[in-house]
């Protein structure tokens, strides 16, 4: 049986920053396409490891989406809500709840 430390693969690095991991690793590690992985930067390059975390983002419930204030302005298109920074759409939410206090 092979040790971790004669366990050597080559791979290659595409032409977008994409690796492929042999699937004699990937099977050895029990790594699947939605297996998370974590860069780790070292002197000699990275390592690689399955993440703790699998999604990083944390679930959304019912009651986050409840939370969400009502729009109570003119429509606007996709294009213009996504050209918002955080920002901008914090403010706009914070005039909002003013006007609704006054």
């Amino acid at each position: 049986r092979p040790t971790l430390s004669n366990m050597n693969a080559q791979t290659k690095l595409s032409a977008k920053g994409q690796v492929v991991i042999p699937k004699d690793v990937r099977d050895r590690l029990h790594w699947n396409a939605d297996t998370w992985l974590e860069v780790v930067e070292n002197r000699d390059g990275i390592s690689l490891k399955a993440a703790r975390r699998k999604n990083p983002f944390p679930p959304t419930t019912i009651e986050d989406l409840r939370a969400i204030p009502a729009w109570e302005g003119e429509p606007k298109s996709v294009e213009e809500i996504s050209s918002l920074s955080a920002a901008a759409l914090r403010e706009i939410f914070a005039e909002q709840d003013r006007r609704a206090r006054d």
